[in-house]
């Protein structure tokens, strides 16, 4: 009798060890499958990710097409998403004003990352409006853009640094990918003459631009859409406009087209006709799934329509 349950406690234990083993083998499947949560703000950023992370992570965007992020607040969804993070990276520089605050909320709680703060400080812009502040908008300039991301690659090695070579590897595949995309800018921009290689936009998103390309940017609004134009805000643009001959503006997807159509009257009525040179992307890109929803495709968007109506 004594023998027969001793012989049972030991089938007893060995069926509970291999279901222990089964069980600990598949818990290691699912953490090897497992792919990190990302969040981040504007798509520029998100897409940024996807090329630096590839099938390592699941990448959320709150804010799509057409949206201002200097407007935009969180919903109690988009504080969800936050929570439901691992890892969540936003621009910073006060492009995000309006959710700043449950941004460094969350950042008491996981790794959160304002990748625009990455940027050597002597190569920001001031805003004009606001000489203690720096101009947000550094995906304009593609070598800035690649210190940002390099925050990025930083925070997902450090959430995940078992991939460490794969995130290292798919951040200077994409690195090269944005040194090609800058010789094309570089290139397209040298080919409209000097005096017309003046930038009109409704708002000030293009500084970086100017300065990576050598033109000269207006923006009937400063570098945040809250700031507010006047009368004369629109009259100096129009005297600049018929002084110079310049012949195009640009609309931006993510504003409304009646500040720059003030300007268009306004110069109309001087005798100088100006056309509407096409749409920018400044603030959002395009729709997802387009080219204009990647980064590259955006920028190359913007150049190719600059170029075409400046030249």
């Amino acid at each position: 009798m004594k023998k027969l349950l001793g012989l049972t406690i030991a089938m007893l234990v060995m069926v509970l060890a291999a279901c222990s083993g089964e069980s600990a083998s598949e818990d290691s499947t699912q953490s090897d499958d497992e792919k990190l949560t990302v969040t981040t703000t504007i798509g520029q950023i998100a897409d940024g990710v996807k090329n630096i992370g590839g099938d390592k992570v699941e990448v959320i965007s709150l804010m799509g097409p057409g949206t201002d992020p200097h407007l935009y607040k969180a919903t109690q969804g988009d504080i969800a998403k936050f929570e439901e993070a691992d890892v969540i990276f936003y621009n910073g520089l006060h492009l995000e004003g309006k959710i700043l605050e449950v941004l460094e909320k969350m950042n008491a709680d996981k790794p959160t990352y304002a990748i625009a703060e990455n940027v050597s400080e002597g190569e920001l812009l001031e805003d004009a409006e606001d000489r203690s502040a720096a101009d947000p908008h550094v995906w304009f300039d593609i070598d800035l853009w690649k210190q940002a991301l390099k925050k990025v690659e930083e925070g997902l090695i450090e959430a995940d640094p078992d991939n460490q070579a794969f995130y290292e590897e798919n951040a200077q595949k994409y690195y090269a990918e944005l040194d090609d995309l800058k010789e094309f800018a570089a290139e397209e921009m040298s080919s409209i003459p000097e005096d017309q290689r003046v930038l009109v936009t409704a708002h000030d998103a293009f500084g970086y631009f100017g300065n990576a390309y050598d033109m000269e940017v207006m923006g009937l609004q400063g570098i945040s859409t809250e700031s507010e134009y006047g009368l004369g805000d629109v009259q100096s643009l129009v005297d600049t406009l018929t002084e110079r001959e310049i012949k195009a503006v640009f609309v931006e997807s993510s504003i409304s087209e009646k500040s720059i159509n003030a300007v268009i009257e306004g110069a109309k009525d001087k005798g100088h006709t100006v056309t509407i040179g096409g749409e920018l992307y400044s603030d959002a890109m395009g729709e997802e799934g387009t080219e204009e929803g990647t980064y590259i495709g955006m920028y190359r968007h913007n150049v190719e329509t600059i170029a075409d109506a400046l030249k």
